[in-house]
């Protein structure tokens, strides 16, 4: 089976599951850019809570602008505030230093646009969890068909609860930090388990996609995952 999926900032735990599930993931880059999204935004958890992280993007000049085409405004520090609320969240977590200097440079290097950013970050993250999938850029907008997976409308920071459509896939619960104070909490950013779980992430991820076929015997499931090297 083949996976569309929109492109994402450090994406939920659900869309790398996703793409787990699949030999190829096409990243559509040819849609009209949506605000308030996780083309933009992804969630992760620190003392105080949930939180938000964004993006900031350029404006966007009428309604038909293409993500690909969506220029990151660098006018505020978000660089520098990413970071810092990622290091007070997940200083303390069991794998932050081993993934650290991997992630840095994301805070650090500049990127023109958007596309390129999350597509990096994603290939980075596959690489690390051990997401073996095949993917890449759409070249033009591409119809959902028969044998692909359309999931670009239906994965969100916004969304925390399991549904039986391919579309979240990350009710396993792991390992965070502050799950004594604030209970388990799904569907965050893939950082959360990666800094949390390390090299289990991929065990997480292989439950997450079993619980799935098991609610959903029709789905194909081909799962593009290895070890780590």
């Amino acid at each position: 089976m083949n996976l569309l999926l929109s492109t994402a900032y450090f994406a939920p735990v659900q869309y790398f599951c996703a793409a787990a599930s699949c030999r190829q993931v096409f990243v559509e880059a040819h849609e009209r850019y949506l605000k308030q999204t996780c083309r933009t935004r992804c969630k992760i958890l620190g003392a105080n809570g949930v939180l938000l992280l964004s993006v900031p993007v350029e404006k966007v000049h009428g309604e038909k602008m293409l993500i690909r085409d969506v220029r990151i405004d660098y006018r505020l520090p978000w660089q520098r505030t990413h970071w810092r609320s990622l290091v007070s969240a997940y200083s303390s977590s069991p794998f932050f230093e081993h993934y650290a200097d991997e992630v840095a440079p994301f805070f650090g290097q500049r990127q023109t646009f958007l596309l390129d950013l999350n597509m990096k970050i994603t290939l980075l993250m596959c690489n690390l969890v051990g997401i073996r999938a095949e993917i890449r850029l759409t070249d033009a907008y591409r119809q959902a068909e028969s044998g692909t997976l359309d999931l670009r409308q239906a994965i969100s920071p916004k969304s925390d609860s399991r549904q039986h459509d391919g579309s979240a896939l990350a009710a396993v619960e792991y390992y965070q930090v502050f799950s004594q104070k604030f209970g388990f909490t799904p569907n965050l950013s893939i950082l959360d388990l990666l800094f949390n779980e390390g090299p289990e992430a991929l065990t997480v991820i292989r439950r997450c996609i079993s619980e799935e076929a098991a609610a959903l015997p029709a789905l194909d499931v081909t799962v593009a995952l290895e070890s780590p090297s």
